[in-house]
């Protein structure tokens, strides 16, 4: 689906160093399969590999929470990152959503969802909250919040809301460090992500 390529360069703050080991072959094997590379984020945090194991542990342990619908919460991810600002972990999680079979035209539209007309009632709140988790404070509403618990479940409310602020605190690492996107969807030949235009933008972050 994907083809191994060169590892892309960023213009991250801490350079990439060396990936070395045997957890470090482990981990530039498991890259290579997911996305038919290494990215050069990979090195920047190989500088620390405890931070990087532990964070790479809670990701995977995440991914498999089954409370919320999958589609759910790619979007909520995705909306996330968006309205942060982290490109990588947008266009990361848009190639993902195109890698487990989810709907990837609806997907590269979130970064438009409020204006963009593909998206169910349900989707548009899921992403609201994410946007309203991530403002400085955080803003979200009661009204909203009982929408969603009446909608989801609890269970499904409860790991929306840790997904959601697991990316929050993933993009803005990603941002401080100055990790950008390493076009993991154009080496599937996705079509480029939409673009947010003023009305698809709420209160800054």
């Amino acid at each position: 689906m994907h083809e191994s390529q060169e590892e892309t360069t960023m213009d991250a703050r801490i350079p990439p160093t060396e990936i070395t080991g045997l957890f470090g072959a482990v981990v530039k094997v498991a890259s290579r399969k997911m996305l038919g590379q290494v990215p050069d984020s990979v090195g920047v945090m190989w500088h620390n590999p405890a931070v990087m194991k532990d964070l790479m542990t809670i990701g995977r342990k995440s991914e498999k929470w089954d409370a919320l619908d999958p589609t759910l919460s790619t979007f909520a991810r995705m909306a996330t990152a968006a309205y942060v600002g982290c490109s990588f972990c947008l266009d990361l999680h848009y190639f993902l959503s195109h890698d487990q079979g989810l709907d990837e035209a609806r997907a590269r539209e979130v970064p438009r969802w409020r204006t963009s007309d593909v998206f169910s009632p349900l989707e548009r709140r899921v992403m609201e909250y994410a946007e309203a988790m991530c403002q400085m404070p955080p803003a979200v509403s009661d009204e909203l919040s009982a929408a969603l618990l009446d909608e989801l479940g609890a269970p499904a409310l409860l790991e929306l809301t840790a997904k959601v602020g697991l990316m929050d605190a993933t993009a803005r690492m990603n941002i401080a460090l100055g990790i950008r996107s390493a076009e993991f969807s154009a080496s599937c030949g996705l079509p480029p992500l939409a673009e947010r235009s003023a009305a698809d933008v709420g209160s800054p972050a």
